[in-house]
């Protein structure tokens, strides 16, 4: 795709195709990750319009020439330094796609009246993409979207200088939709600075900088409408979305929104839209987060996080009266892991927990985002409501890892099987949506998988209509079945792609 193209591509990858029900905003829209993608070859649509600079055009009457003037000028000045930093991405990703008529070729129907030769299980296609990043540091490291460079086969940076350079990928985490990428520069190279997400203020001023539809260096500005936004992509993600009305679109993915001291606050990641372009509503991953999972990506190639073992759901009022609080803040526990970190601190059902590591719990949400970002091994203090009364405990953090290996445990004495997350490169191959089932390596010959069938390598979908997203959910639906209870399986069969639904009885 050449930089310079005007197109208004296709977006792949990018969409999330579904309709989401924002309750807090009451909006029926589908939320769009803002990278810009199409296959290679398709020609680009009507030419878009030139983007300029947004000006604010209501002032103070009594200081509007000076006022206008201060504000005109901070958002030039946070402009002319940001811009050097800010980065325009090319990926590119090869697909291998099944053959959509792979299950009529056997048809004698579809033989006899198309004469249909024999064909490929699969091909390969090739997809162009564009996103944003910034600059982190003088070494070339540039924080973007995982979903602008996770699942890309080559990537390129062309610099605000017009220099080009081939990048590699440094790590990636969907669960936050962030990734880091590098590139190798014989001289030092700009790059940002980041702000303090938390101390940001709704209604405070942005600028947001990007590439969005292809226009290199476009620079538009909002205010920041809403913080702590969730729900609104998949709900086993880390979200805490900064809410801005700042003009981004397809393109805009891992671009920098600022405040007006030219601090980094966000990394732009996606929009509701019912149209495919801006309609007011975009979302930024905050810059706390957005920083400590880039440096732990930096440092490991992945992210480690904390573990507490526990089920956790939303204080409702209703429930808050229940227990006996005046405030409906805080995360209730549902269920304990037993022999997790939070059973040996001796914490239980039905404790509600209003504090963390010295940070107010306010929902379910917040507790899962700060027990992730809690160092694996430390010890966090916690503050709980139990009997109409606080009380504190500490409790050490487990590993997420941990986690991960106590529920494949569940699931293989369940099922007799062990399972693993299906990666990037399995979803396309499939054509699988973005963390969409659990991949079969291991099967037990005379387990209940085994007896009816399965095979390493297969892919269950779903378990008794419930979609299966990564090992937890497939443990946490085991855990309400029943010994010798028959489950509804929907799997996928790795040697043709064919999927269908499989009776097995638990153990």
């Amino acid at each position: 795709m050449p930089r310079n193209s005007l197109g208004l591509h296709r977006n792949l990858l990018c969409v999330i195709n579904k309709s989401h029900s924002l309750a807090a905003i009451g909006v029926l829209a589908a939320v769009l990750l803002l990278a810009s993608c199409t296959p290679q070859g398709e020609e680009a649509g009507k030419p878009a319009q030139k983007t300029l600079v947004a000006r604010p055009t209501t002032v103070y009457a009594a200081e509007a020439p000076d006022a206008a003037q201060a504000f005109s000028t901070a958002i030039e000045r946070v402009a002319e330094q940001t811009i050097p930093a800010v980065v325009h991405i090319d990926v590119t990703e090869r697909r291998e796609v099944v053959n959509p008529w792979l299950p009529f070729q056997n048809d004698p129907f579809f033989r006899h009246f198309f004469g249909m030769p024999r064909m490929p299980r699969k091909f390969k296609r090739e997809f162009k993409g564009l996103g944003t990043g910034m600059i982190m540091d003088p070494e070339g490291h540039i924080l973007t979207n995982n979903h602008v460079a996770g699942g890309a086969t080559k990537i390129e940076v062309l610099l605000a200088s017009g220099k080009r350079y081939p990048a590699k990928l440094v790590g990636a985490d969907p669960k936050t939709d962030l990734a880091v990428i590098k590139i190798s520069a014989k001289e030092p190279l700009p790059h940002v600075t980041f702000g303090d997400s938390d101390r940001v203020k709704v209604g405070a001023w942005v600028v947001a900088i990007g590439h969005p539809r292809g226009l290199d260096q476009t620079v538009t500005q909002g205010i920041i409408s809403a913080k702590h936004r969730t729900g609104i992509m998949d709900p086993s993600t880390y979200q805490d979305f900064l809410q801005t009305d700042a003009a981004i679109n397809p393109g805009n993915s891992g671009g920098p929104l600022l405040n007006l001291k030219g601090e980094v606050i966000g990394v732009n990641a996606a929009i509701v839209s019912q149209s495919g372009g801006f309609e007011g509503i975009g979302f930024a991953i905050p810059s706390n987060m957005a920083l400590h999972i880039a440096k732990q990506l930096i440092a490991y190639g992945e992210v480690q996080r904390g573990w507490l073992g526990v089920s956790i759901q939303d204080l409702s009022p209703e429930l808050a009266k229940k227990f006996g609080m005046n405030t409906g803040k805080g995360a209730l526990i549902s269920d304990v892991v037993k022999g997790g970190p939070a059973e040996e601190a001796h914490m239980r059902r039905g404790d509600i927990v209003l504090k963390f590591a010295g940070k107010e719990i306010k929902d379910a949400s917040s507790l899962r985002n700060q027990v992730a970002v809690a160092p694996p091994g430390s010890k966090a203090k916690v503050v709980l409501w139990r009997d109409r009364k606080k009380v504190k405990l500490t409790v050490k953090v487990g590993n997420i890892k941990d986690m991960t290996k106590m529920l494949s445990a569940s699931v293989k004495e369940r099922l007799g099987g062990e399972v693993r997350q299906v990666t990037s490169k399995e979803a396309r191959k499939y054509g699988l949506q973005r963390r969409q089932g659990v991949v079969l390596e291991w099967v037990e010959p005379g387990g209940p998988l085994g007896q009816v069938g399965f095979e390493v390598g297969d892919i269950i979908l779903e378990i008794n209509g419930e979609r299966v997203s990564d090992v937890t959910g497939l443990a946490t639906v085991l855990r309400t079945i029943q010994p010798g209870q028959a489950i509804a399986l929907l799997a996928l069969d790795h040697r043709t792609g064919n999927t269908g639904y499989v009776q097995v009885v638990v153990r």
